[in-house]
């Protein structure tokens, strides 16, 4: 027995102005092939795919976690700034105290710790609970401040280190005269 193929032919709706009177024309032909090829002449060329639409979220994603992770690294350079600021102040606040007092009182604070940390007037300041005040006084060579000495001299230094929690935040040194 002889199989034979049947040609289909499908009817698609003339749109108005598509072929001139009388044929069915080119652009009969070219909707059949797209029907043919697309599977549906409802397609339009204006739509996302899935995969687009994939990894355009994936895109945002990314784009989000890199905000996350900037926010929480600006936070922590915030934190470690009010730390510094912090203990420069209370560094000056020693420095201010140190210019008030007497050369004898000034050697006698060496190895002192204050916590919480004194003002200028020696008022604790309990709102810095979390801080130190270290105090470090060392004498020197007169004629080469960078020498330190085991001796009195008319020179000392005066090392604070500022402290957090135990964890060092800053350090600063300066030369003290007896006059």
């Amino acid at each position: 027995m002889k199989t034979t193929q049947k040609k289909v032919m499908i009817a698609l709706p003339r749109l108005k102005g598509e072929y001139p009177e009388g044929g069915r024309g080119l652009a009969w032909r070219q909707r059949l092939n797209d029907h043919r090829t697309n599977g549906s002449t409802n397609r339009t060329p204006n739509g996302f795919t899935l995969i687009e639409a994939l990894f355009a979220a994936m895109l945002i994603g990314l784009v989000v976690a890199a905000l996350a992770v900037a926010s929480g690294a600006s936070t922590m350079v915030n934190g470690s700034g009010l730390d510094l600021s912090t203990a420069e102040f209370l560094i000056e606040e020693i420095r201010e105290q140190t210019a008030t007092i007497d050369f004898d009182t000034v050697v006698a604070l060496d190895g002192t710790t204050y916590n919480p940390p004194k003002d200028l007037s020696g008022i604790d300041m309990s709102e810095f609970s979390a801080y130190s005040q270290q105090v470090t006084v060392q004498y020197v060579n007169p004629s080469n401040l960078g020498s330190v000495v085991t001796g009195p001299t008319d020179f000392v230094r005066i090392t604070i280190t500022i402290t957090k929690n135990g964890r060092p935040i800053s350090t600063a040194s300066w030369i003290r005269a007896q006059l």
